[in-house]
């Protein structure tokens, strides 16, 4: 991969504020840039002024896994595993059901058995953060010790999380020393490489933890039409300093000469990266607002699905390029400020857009025969959305919708 190319994948995953940070840095270290004093003007005057500061967002940790779960290549069943896993997951990071539990609530749709889920159990272990999904305390620490072979004293921590666990709680420090064959020193040692584990590895990622954000598209109605505009505080606009340009002379093999030719190589990269940054954030931005323009006019029952893959093919770019371009991206919209991805399904499971379709069967339900949730998952799997009936009903009360037999009319 050249160092271009690397450059430009790099800027595609920037956030707004880490885009300015770098436009800045250029700008301090390279004499062949300069701001443009007289940019173009804007194609519509905006009126978001209070919004160019900061909005809140929140991410979960089950956000957080299901975007790690994109780059997998899972099949369609394993991602149905997968999803259903994430789900029994609580907020410190434990898996809070048996794998037996698990099966009998994939049951209800596909036909698994447990070899299936502990296999995509253990491919969902290897997510960060490390120790993710454990079973129990004991798991969780051995997963992050794996994970971490640079560790001192590594193996016998190992041993000890996994044999031993129990008398570390007690503190019963001589029976340890005795079994694992250490030394005061060597099991002190020890207990300090399995303190610098986390034993709550959801914590990482709070639901509640809010971050502040500046817009870097936004998204407006034009005589009826739905406009995308990139906001340009975000992007200061560049151009080569023609003064330094004109001194470069095309056969002085000089000292200064040459570096004025590499730095002006250099800014040419950089504006071209840039360039092709803000053209793929626009053109994803414009698929993204076309697809769910009816939720920017009615809300979020109005939100459809759209997989990653979906906006790839339909732009002929990668995938991993929609999910770069689509992180840490933020669009203002008269609904509110939201990360691009909000906008994608994450896979099979889209949680705005399963309540939406939950919301929308319930709404043309027969009153005196209305839908059970199994019925509702097995509608929902003919629309291609494959989720546990479990699931259905965590969406359905998120909704305050009754359950089926309160929502029965006998007239």
């Amino acid at each position: 991969m050249t160092p271009q190319l690397q450059q430009a994948i790099r800027l595609l995953q920037l956030s707004a504020v880490d885009l300015q940070s770098e436009i800045q840095t250029a700008l301090d270290s390279n004499p062949l840039l300069e701001l443009d004093e007289n940019p173009p003007p804007p194609l519509f005057e905006l009126k978001y002024n209070t919004f160019e500061r900061e909005q809140s967002t929140c991410h979960t940790l089950q956000d957080h896994l299901c975007e790690q779960l994109q780059h997998l290549h899972l099949s369609e069943i394993q991602s149905f595993i997968a999803l259903i896993i994430i789900d029994a997951i609580n907020k410190d990071g434990f898996l809070d059901c048996s794998l037996d539990e698990i099966v009998s609530t994939a049951r209800e749709v596909i036909d698994i058995d447990k070899s299936q889920v502990e296999t995509i159990l253990h491919t969902i272990q290897q997510l960060e953060p490390a120790g993710i999904a454990a079973r129990n305390l004991s798991e969780c620490l051995k997963i992050q010790l794996e994970m971490r072979p640079e560790l001192p004293w590594r193996n016998k921590a190992l041993i000890l999380v996994h044999h031993h666990l129990a008398l570390l709680g007690k503190r019963d420090y001589a029976t340890l020393k005795r079994r694992l064959g250490l030394s005061c020193a060597e099991l002190h040692a020890v207990i300090q490489c399995i303190q610098s584990l986390n034993p709550r590895p959801g914590s990482a990622i709070s639901a509640n933890i809010t971050e502040y954000v500046t817009p870097d598209v936004y998204a407006y109605k034009n005589n009826g039409q739905w406009q995308v505009e990139l906001n340009s505080a975000c992007n200061p606009p560049l151009q080569i300093h023609q003064y330094y340009a004109s001194l470069i002379r095309h056969r002085d093999a000089s000292r200064d000469n040459q570096f004025l030719r590499h730095q002006l190589q250099e800014a040419r990269w950089f504006l071209k990266s840039i360039a092709t940054r803000n053209q793929t954030l626009l053109k994803v931005t414009q698929t993204l607002v076309q697809h769910q323009k009816r939720f920017l006019e009615h809300g979020e029952a109005a939100m459809k699905p759209l997989l990653l893959q979906q906006v790839a093919e339909q732009l002929n770019l990668h995938e991993s390029t929609i999910s770069r371009i689509t992180t840490q991206k933020y669009l203002h919209t008269p609904r509110g400020t939201f990360e691009l991805k909000y906008f994608l399904s994450r896979g099979l499971s889209a949680g705005t857009a399963i309540r939406a379709s939950i919301k929308k069967l319930i709404a043309t339900e027969c009153p005196r025969n209305p839908l059970s949730d199994i019925q509702l998952v097995k509608l929902l799997a003919q629309q291609g959305i494959h989720i546990a009936r479990r699931t259905v009903t965590k969406h359905r009360e998120a909704m305050t919708i009754s359950p089926s037999n309160k929502r029965k009319q006998l007239v």
